[in-house]
C-alpha cells in the first residue's frame, strides 16, 4: 500500500489505484429464488440439447413431407398429442398423420407439421390445402440442439442476474447460483450541524441528504445492504462508533470529517484504527478532496466530499465502479457524448460536469451542461443524467468536443 500526496492524481490514476488495491468479494451459493440482482461468478452451461428434442411450433397435423410433396392431399389422424406427452409413431401409411399443439415433441417418423389454418376436418381424417410453398422437412419444427448444445456456456460470470439468466438457469436445472457475497456497507454522514429529516430544524442546522442519497443510489446500483449512520464531530463517540462500523462492515462510506478542520477527528482516528491510507485528492472538481484506505481486516474505506454534489459524484465516479469490480461485474465501457454547447473551465482540474442528455440530428448522444449553483447545490441535479468527464489542461472545449459519459444510477 502506498501513501500519495494530496491533490496529484487524475480520475483515471485514483481509479487505477482502487481497482488495484481492493479485494475481490467473496464467492457464495444463492438458492435461484433468491439470485435475481446477485452477480454471476461461475458461468451457467446447458445440461442438455436446447431444445432437448424437436419441438413442434405450430398447432396442426404432423406427418411426411415426402408425402405431401408425393401429391397425398387427404391424412388420417391417428392420434392427438398434447405438450408433455411421450412422442406418439406415426404409421407406415403416406396418409398418416397426428394432431399435435406447439411445444409438443415432434412425433416418430414425422418430419414437419401442417398448420391447422391449411387444412380441413373431416371426421376422422383432414384435407390439406394446397400450399403456396412446398412443405419441406423441418417446417413448424425447432430442431434439437438448435439454440444450445449440451455444455455450452449460455450465461458468462461476471453479468448481473436479471429475469432472463435466472430463466436459463432453471430450464438448465441449476437450483442454485454461484454468485458474488452481498456486501454490508455503511453509509455515514458526519457533523455537529445535521439533523435528521424529521426532526426540528434550527436556523443554524441542516438536514442530513448525503447518507439518504447514497443509500438509494447503492440500491439502484445493486448493493441493498447499506446502512446509514451519523457521527457527531465528539471524539470519543466517533472512536466508539467507528471501532463497531470497521469490524462489522465489509465497505465503509463516509461523507465529510476528513479535512483539516479543528473538529475533523476522522482522519487521526481512522489511522490510529489501523486504517492506512492509500491517496488523498484528486485533480478534479468537485470532488477533490477524495479519500480512499484500507482498514486492517482489508475494508475499503471511501471518504468522500461533505458537500452533497462533490458526494454524489465521486459516488458514481469511484465508490460505485470499485464495488462493481469487487463483486467480479464485467466492466462496463463509458458512454460518448458530444457537448451541445461549449465548456470554458481555466483551472487545470478535470471537471466533471452534469449534463442532460439528448439526441442530435445523426442519433448521436448530446451532453448539455446543466451548472449547478455550488457544490450544495443537490436540487441542481435533479434534471440532470449524469456527467460528462473533461480532462485537465484544456481550457476550452468547443461544442462537438466528445467526453465520457457516466449516468446517475
Amino acid at each position: 500500500m502506498c501513501v500519495i500526496l494530496t491533490g496529484v492524481l487524475t480520475p483515471a490514476g485514483a481509479e487505477k489505484l482502487i481497482f488495484d488495491t481492493i479485494p475481490l468479494f467473496h464467492r457464495e451459493d444463492c438458492a435461484i429464488s433468491e439470485a435475481h440482482g446477485r452477480v454471476l461468478r461461475a458461468d451457467l452451461r446447458a445440461d442438455r440439447d436446447i431444445p432437448p428434442f424437436d419441438r413442434v411450433t405450430m398447432d396442426g397435423f404432423a406427418l411426411r413431407a415426402s408425402a405431401l410433396a408425393g401429391g397425398v392431399a387427404r391424412f388420417r389422424v391417428e392420434a392427438t398429442q398434447a405438450a408433455g406427452m411421450r412422442p406418439f409413431k406415426l404409421g407406415a401409411p403416406d396418409h398418416s398423420c397426428i394432431e399435435v399443439m406447439t411445444g409438443t415433441v415432434l412425433p416418430d417418423g414425422a418430419d414437419c407439421v401442417v398448420a391447422y389454418e391449411e387444412t380441413t376436418r373431416e371426421g376422422e381424417w383432414i384435407v390439406a390445402a394446397p400450399a403456396a410453398e412446398p412443405a419441406e422437412p423441418g417446417r413448424y419444427v425447432h430442431r434439437r440442439g438448435a439454440d444450445h448444445r449440451a455444455g455450452d456456456v449460455i450465461v458468462r460470470s461476471g453479468v448481473r442476474l436479471t429475469g432472463r439468466e435466472i430463466a436459463v438457469a432453471a430450464s438448465c436445472g441449476h437450483p442454485a447460483l454461484t454468485v458474488t457475497h452481498s456486501p454490508k456497507i455503511a453509509v455515514i454522514s458526519t457533523g455537529d450541524e445535521l439533523v435528521e429529516v424529521e426532526a426540528l430544524v434550527a436556523p443554524h442546522q441542516i438536514r442530513r441528504s448525503n447518507d439518504y442519497a447514497i443509500r438509494a443510489a447503492l440500491i439502484k446500483a445493486g448493493y441493498p445492504r447499506a446502512d446509514r449512520f451519523h457521527l457527531r464531530d465528539i471524539r470519543h463517540e466517533i472512536e466508539h462508533m467507528l471501532w463497531h462500523i470497521l469490524a462489522e462492515y465489509d465497505i465503509v462510506l463516509i461523507t465529510g470529517g476528513v479535512s483539516k478542520g479543528k473538529f475533523d477527528f476522522l482522519p487521526s482516528e481512522l489511522g490510529r484504527q489501523g486504517v492506512q491510507k492509500v491517496f488523498q485528492g484528486v485533480a478534479q472538481r468537485p470532488g477533490k478532496p477524495f479519500w480512499f484506505g484500507l482498514s486492517g481486516r482489508l475494508t475499503p474505506v471511501f471518504a468522500l466530499p461533505g458537500n452533497p454534489v462533490s458526494a454524489y459524484t465521486c459516488l458514481h465516479r469511484y465508490v460505485l465502479p470499485a464495488l462493481d469490480h469487487a463483486s467480479g461485474l464485467i466492466p462496463r465501457i463509458p458512454l460518448a457524448a458530444a457537448l451541445a454547447e461549449p465548456v470554458v473551465f481555466r483551472p487545470k482540474l478535470a471537471y466533471l460536469v452534469p449534463v442532460r442528455l439528448s439526441s442530435g440530428p445523426r442519433a448521436e448522444l448530446l451532453a448539455t451542461p446543466c451548472a449547478v449553483n455550488s457544490s450544495g447545490d443537490f436540487a441542481g441535479l435533479v434534471e440532470t443524467d449524469g456527467f460528462v468527464e473533461l480532462p485537465a489542461g484544456q481550457g476550452e472545449f468547443p461544442a462537438g468536443y466528445v467526453a465520457q459519459f457516466r449516468s446517475w444510477v
